[in-house]
């Protein structure tokens, strides 16, 4: 019989907790180390009809990018959406699993399949991790395009491969790219490692505006494309190889295709 603490071993073969950064909280959320297990959902976010969704579809370890619990709780009420998803899960005995930033800087995790899916070639972490000796672990990537192209068309290139409609921006549209950097999710705070490094643009989820002040004041570009556009893409790479590593334990693993992203665009017409 397989138990959550046999799938973590698992997910953490992938995204070892110890790259986690200080202020986030990866690892097990809900839940207890010897539940069994035999279905397993994998989602972006723990949003409360996701795990309403798992409890009634008896899935037994949600597996999440970002965690259900961020800051310590001084209570779990009921009546709120945590507390109501925490109480919701403990019933349906649902376990629930966060795989953040360890996910984000671990080798071959969310940076490196975002660079894969841009086509660019890595070269190395953007912001190496200092506290675990793990060759080519950090936050964010650095890497080659495979032919040199305008930004204004390295965007349009960035939209169909990811399947967006839209992206913002920074910089002068006729730019020329031949390396850039990229960091899944927010990563406007490794700006300053960008506009320390050789790259001409730095692709990213989420960037501010004096970020991207700075970024056009040092003549380099940006590529804002949204922090679920940057990040959904963890479903199907943890579905497929948590999948690959419970074949034989007679364990199902399903992408949650529920989650939508938070922003809509609005156009005054």
């Amino acid at each position: 019989m397989t138990i959550v603490a046999d799938v973590i071993r698992h997910l953490e073969a992938m995204a070892p907790e110890a790259l986690a950064e200080r202020w986030d909280n990866c690892g097990l959320q809900v839940g207890a180390l010897d539940w069994p297990v035999q279905r397993i959902w994998v989602s972006l976010d723990p949003l409360p009809e996701v795990v309403s969704a798992a409890c009634r579809s008896r899935v037994d370890l949600l597996v999440t990018h970002h965690p259900l619990i961020f800051k310590p709780l001084v209570r779990i009420d009921a009546g709120v959406p945590i507390g109501r998803s925490i109480a919701d899960a403990l019933a349906a005995r649902l376990a629930v699993y966060a795989a953040h930033t360890s996910y984000d800087s671990a080798p071959d995790g969310l940076n490196d399949v975002l660079a894969r899916r841009l086509g660019v070639t890595v070269t190395r972490a953007l912001a190496p991790a200092a506290a675990v000796s793990l060759p080519g672990a950090g936050l964010g990537r650095i890497g080659t395009l495979a032919q040199p192209m305008v930004l204004e068309e390295l965007a349009r290139d960035v939209c169909r491969r990811l399947g967006l409609v839209e992206v913002r921006l920074v910089g002068d549209p006729g730019l020329t790219v031949h390396e850039a950097a990229l960091c899944s999710g927010s990563g406007g705070s490794l700006t300053p490692d960008f506009l320390a490094s050789p790259a001409q643009v730095y692709i990213t989820g989420e960037i501010h505006y004096h970020q991207a002040r700075d970024i056009a004041a040092a003549g380099r570009g940006a590529i804002d494309i949204g922090h679920f556009g940057s990040e959904r893409i963890m479903i199907a790479d943890v579905t497929e190889r948590l999948a690959r590593a419970l074949a034989d334990e007679g364990v199902e693993v399903t992408a949650c295709d529920l989650e939508r992203d938070a922003f809509t665009s609005f156009r005054l017409r």
